[in-house]
């Protein structure tokens, strides 16, 4: 299977986007069975193919009047260019304006369902369920070839984060589990006794049944920089509780909240278990974790960062408000003790661990040692997922602004919320992944077993379960390659002290654990 590298969007594209035009029709009503918070997507479904596949085909095939949507686009392929295309048309090819005739959020939300079928990445699943058959080919790409090799395969259908050991052994953590070691033979031990709780009572919202929700789940592991020598392990979980709040004693349901915790092995006992941070019990909350971020990073200064989604209520989940810990990256010293030099240092009216603020779903972070950079990846609502460098006390935008749509198929503004705000003051993302491939985690790669890799990002997505290298040169994006498609969902990329690289796959039938093997 061959690697696919796709550079900026050029101008010069090779065929024609909307050379037919046609009739507008009437947009029949919603279904009833979907959400009203998810209208957008599906008016956005149905007006292509009451208005559209008539010229461009049902799954943008083309037709005999009208061109493919696939493949290159003469006119551009990014969102604002497909919108343009919509509303002006080309007249002399046959193509009609619409901005006459339709919205322009419906043009917009149009524009954005083009993009998520041409990348095969629909809003209607998360692929969670779909069937899972690891490639046994070789992967030849750009720069290296490689294999799949599954290191073990009957993992719980949710893991979350894997950390490999010194001697080879790797750490995972199952998100309604546990915590368990698996073994350089592929076999994995029982779960280890006395970590936090996990809890597995599951369940979904009618609106989307393909997305489990919980509350109390593990999150990442991660090793100290120091380990060999201190043998401390960080644990990030959701800390859970009934009648320890207000809203949980009024509304009679468990509340939760991130905490960070670390400890020891001891064979199969997890001991000198130490809180490192937590927010007060006051501010946990009945959000579900599938939004709670979870990730964590270590710098090479002593300090530890971890994220923290939307687990808040109050205005835009409290992600713009800094008395919230939520939709934040925070930053502690090791120990658990705030920094001096971090940007809310002393104030007593915000949370003091706060680096950076307005992020929606945090799903991976990394620190570059290199380059001395913390890196984040986030997903978006409907497209606008992004790779960011963090920069601290900034704002990322979330709920204010975002190159993606709401699910409704609006235009993400936070002036509708009442929160005044100038857009020079938000960070835009280095790299925005439209549409949203349900990013995932990534590393910064320094293999050895892939030298050519080197500094560059290796990215995995959930619901495109494909494992993507970004290449970003001073702070600037270069390129995209597709390194890997059909893996399954990636939940976790992470790098073994002898360089190996290794992926983490959720499935409805079990986890897997896979690594890559460099071939000629």
């Amino acid at each position: 299977m061959n690697g696919n590298s796709i550079p900026v969007p050029s101008f010069f594209s090779l065929v024609l986007l909307f050379t037919c035009g046609n009739s507008f029709a009437q947009v029949p009503g919603i279904p009833l069975q979907e959400a009203e918070a998810y209208s957008g997507i599906t008016e956005s479904r149905l007006m292509f193919q009451d208005n559209c596949a008539v010229c461009h085909g049902e799954n943008l095939e083309g037709a005999a009047q009208g061109t493919p949507l696939r493949g290159n686009l003469l006119h551009g392929e990014s969102m604002d260019e497909i919108i343009e295309s919509i509303t002006t048309g080309y007249e002399t090819a046959g193509m009609p304006g619409w901005r006459d005739i339709i919205a322009p959020v419906e043009i917009a939300g149009l524009a954005m369902y083009i993009l998520e079928t041409r990348d095969n990445v629909g809003y209607a699943t998360s692929n969670y369920d779909a069937p899972l058959e690891i490639p046994t080919e070789e992967f030849a790409t750009a720069h290296h070839s490689f294999r799949l090799e599954t290191v073990v395969a009957d993992l719980a259908p949710l893991p979350f984060s894997i950390a490999p050991l010194p001697d080879g052994r790797i750490l995972v953590t199952e998100k309604t589990q546990g915590v368990r070691i698996i073994s350089t033979d592929g076999s994995k031990s029982e779960l280890i006794e006395g970590t936090p709780t996990a809890y597995d009572d599951i369940y979904r919202l009618e609106s989307r049944i393909d997305i489990e929700r919980g509350m109390g789940w593990l999150f990442d592991i991660n090793l100290h920089p120091d380990y060999e020598q201190n043998g401390w392990i960080y644990l990030y979980h959701s800390d859970r509780c009934e009648g320890c709040n207000e809203i949980s004693r009024e509304q009679q349901r468990p509340v939760s909240m991130n905490r960070l915790v670390r400890g020891r092995l001891d064979g199969n006992q997890w001991i000198d278990q130490e809180v490192i941070w937590e927010a007060p019990k006051e501010d946990y909350f009945f959000a579900g974790d599938v939004g709670a971020g979870g990730r964590l990073a270590f710098d090479n200064r002593g300090h530890v960062f971890f994220s923290l989604g939307l687990k808040c209520g109050g205005q835009g989940g409290g992600i713009q408000d800094l008395a919230t810990p939520c939709g934040k990256i925070h930053r502690i010293n090791d120990d658990g003790s705030v920094p001096q030099d971090n940007p809310y240092y002393g104030r007593d009216d915000v949370y003091q661990s706060i680096y950076t603020y307005g992020h929606r779903s945090p799903q991976g972070l990394e620190y570059d040692a290199v380059n001395g950079e913390l890196w984040q990846s986030e997903h978006g609502p409907r497209g606008g997922d992004e790779i960011n460098r963090l920069l601290p006390g900034e704002n990322y935008g979330w709920p204010l602004y975002s190159l993606g749509l709401h699910y409704d198929g609006t235009r993400v503004n936070g002036r509708d919320l009442g929160i005044p705000f100038e857009l020079a003051d938000i960070q835009q993302p280095v790299v925005d992944l439209t549409p949203s491939p349900a990013v995932s985690s990534f590393i910064i790669s320094d293999s050895v077993q892939f030298p050519n890799w080197q500094g560059d990002f290796i990215v995995g997505s959930l619901k495109l379960r494909t494992l993507f290298r970004v290449d970003i040169e001073n702070n600037r994006f270069v390129e995209r390659e597709t390194l890997a498609e059909g893996v399954g969902r990636i939940r976790d990329v992470e790098q073994g002290f002898d360089g190996t690289i290794y992926l983490l796959i959720e499935h409805g039938a079990g986890g897997q654990i896979l690594r890559l093997i460099p071939t000629a």
